[in-house]
């Protein structure tokens, strides 16, 4: 569920948006508290209309205008907001290739997290800004498992679903158990094949599977048996098929743990997730940490650039 609350659509007028968005430009300064209020409450449909607006009237694009009056983090929130959904992916995983070393992190959690419409949909998108398939870049940039891992998770149809085989589910973990646990080393192809293949349902059932089989859960076995961005990518898999608003808590807390804040990652979630399923990780980071993530927010960012990102959160 989104935490997104625009303007109903008899209240929305884009062209006022974009006019009060130049106003917010013009003179000594951006207005940046007007540009980010205005944007942060609008939905993807209507960001359109509004770059759309902003296009006819002043003849350049709201984007390289935003990107010329805003700095640092608020200019990055706010660039990668304007994207609707699977544009905004497949520019993220763009630029997870693109800089001095590849951001193997970022790549594996937006892949690994999104369902099977989603990564079909920015999969077109990618080709036709980029010119070349998405496959083609993994396959240049990655290595070993994980690149096996990550093909196969881009390439294979997948059931979407409620319906589940149990029998079937627990086949999975009897093959899971045996390609790990139960054996001197670890068959990592079973590993690839059975969580890139299923649907996130199935694989909901067969952790559930593994856990009342073997007494230990899935996710600890994938931790005892695989490691680095492997293993990231197969966690990714099962905790978004058991609970992706927990997933998404844990890592938006490990963003800003610590000595400072990862925010390219804490931009990255909040943006993609707000329109998503931002209500589920916002009750599942308070009950894991006892502590809101709005809270968490105000505490370690600042500026416009938390004013922006807490629009988004909601209290």
């Amino acid at each position: 569920m989104s935490t997104l609350v625009p303007p109903p659509p008899m209240l929305f007028n884009p062209r006022d948006d974009a006019m009060q968005l130049y106003r917010a430009f013009k003179g000594f300064g951006c207005d940046t508290p007007t540009v980010t209020n205005i944007l942060s409450h609008r939905d993807a449909t209507q960001r359109a209309l509004i770059q759309q607006e902003y296009r006819n009237l002043k003849g350049e694009e709201l984007t390289k205008r935003l990107s010329s009056e805003l700095k640092g983090d608020t200019k990055n929130a706010v660039l990668l907001w304007l994207y609707d959904p699977a544009g905004r992916d497949a520019t993220i995983v763009k630029q997870a290739f693109l800089g001095n070393t590849v951001d193997l992190q970022c790549l594996t959690e937006v892949i690994c997290s999104r369902t099977p419409s989603q990564i079909q949909t920015f999969k077109h998108i990618y080709y036709s800004r980029y010119y070349v398939q998405l496959e083609q870049d993994i396959q240049r940039n990655t290595t070993g498992d994980h690149k096996k891992l990550l093909l196969a998770y881009v390439s294979v149809p997948r059931y979407e679903g409620p319906e589940v085989d149990r029998l079937s589910a627990e086949q999975d973990a009897q093959a899971l158990y045996k390609a790990g646990e139960k054996k001197i080393g670890t068959d990592e192809k079973t590993f690839i094949q059975i969580l890139s293949g299923r649907s996130r349902a199935h694989l909901a059932a067969v952790s559930h599977a593994y856990r009342s089989m073997y007494g230990k859960s899935l996710v600890k076995a994938i931790k005892s048996e695989t490691s680095g961005k492997f293993l990231f990518g197969l966690l990714t898999i099962v905790r978004c098929a058991e609970n992706p608003g927990k997933f998404f808590a844990k890592e938006l807390y490990k963003s800003m743990k610590g000595l400072g804040t990862n925010e390219a990652t804490l931009t990255r979630i909040v943006v993609t997730r707000t329109e998503i399923d931002m209500y589920y990780i916002k009750a599942e980071y308070h009950k894991k940490y006892k502590k809101s993530l709005a809270d968490a927010i105000h505490s370690e960012t600042s500026g416009n650039y938390r004013t922006f990102l807490l629009s988004l959160v909601g209290s």
